[in-house]
């Protein structure tokens, strides 16, 4: 246990550091909102350290180490796209104004140690599975397609959004096409699914000796919809775009369901 426990906490080292490199880049910047483009690199990082320093390298932590970098490469590549040049994102504008003066210094623990810790917490499927020697089995492919779905849906949603923002006719107005039209956040039911097939294939390897890691998609879902997810996207929304009212009322939040009729 406490070789394991080694390993879990040179994996909190390794989202620390990544974290603090950013504080760092996010004073020379003035944007705190850097750390999104780091947070899934944050988060496999430890992933591939747990895969690094266990004693065994297994199949299961090879597919889930796969995974979760075609997960975090993605995110992070698109994260930098649509962010790049716009400066700090609303939602760190306003951290910056409540806490005030000396945002800078007190962004290290509002912000960067914060979103260290909680990436660290998520990587926990990655630390249960690959640390777990039992066979594959059909749990495994359930997970690790459930994985998949989770990556290519948020995919395909941030490219549908990419395409619609990009049309200068569409000012103004609401997306709600493709996977938009049966879900206001395609995004981030597809990062929710991701989580939970990870946990599965966890799971599956470690059987209820890995329960614990259902920390990860526990908070991961919990974060996507009352903290930085839909909650705080569509806290004023509403106010500021009357539209956008009408969107809510016959779409749903989160989970895929067919439009609903006024």
């Amino acid at each position: 246990m406490s070789g394991l426990m080694d390993v879990a906490l040179a994996g909190l080292a390794l989202t620390a550091s990544l974290a603090f490199l950013t504080w760092i880049a996010s004073l020379v910047r003035h944007d705190a909102s850097l750390i999104d483009r780091m947070w899934p690199v944050c988060i496999v990082g430890a992933g591939l350290v747990y895969f690094v320093l266990l004693p065994v390298q297994t199949v299961r932590g090879l597919w889930m180490a796969v995974l979760g970098t075609a997960w975090a490469v993605r995110l992070c590549l698109y994260i930098t796209w649509r962010n790049w040049g716009h400066g700090e994102d609303r939602r760190y504008q306003a951290i910056r104004a409540r806490n005030q003066p000396n945002f800078g210094f007190r962004s290290l623990y509002l912000v960067f140690a914060l979103q260290a810790v909680l990436a660290w917490v998520v990587s926990a499927p990655f630390l249960a599975g690959m640390a777990a020697a039992r066979p594959l089995g059909a749990l495994d492919a359930l997970g690790a397609v459930l994985a998949l779905f989770g990556i290519f849906f948020e995919a395909i949603g941030d490219a549908q959004m990419a395409r619609f923002r990009a049309d200068p006719a569409n000012k103004g107005q609401v997306m709600d096409r493709g996977l938009w039209r049966y879900t206001r956040h395609p995004n981030y039911f597809g990062e929710a699914c991701v989580w939970w097939g990870l946990w599965l294939v966890a799971m599956s390897g470690a059987g209820r000796g890995g329960a614990w890691s259902v920390v990860s998609p526990l908070l991961m879902t919990w974060l996507l919809l009352k903290v930085s997810g839909v909650a705080m996207l569509e806290g004023d929304i509403g106010e500021r775009r009357p539209a956008y009212r009408e969107y809510i009322a016959r779409t749903n939040a989160f989970l895929p369901g067919p439009v609903r009729k006024r």
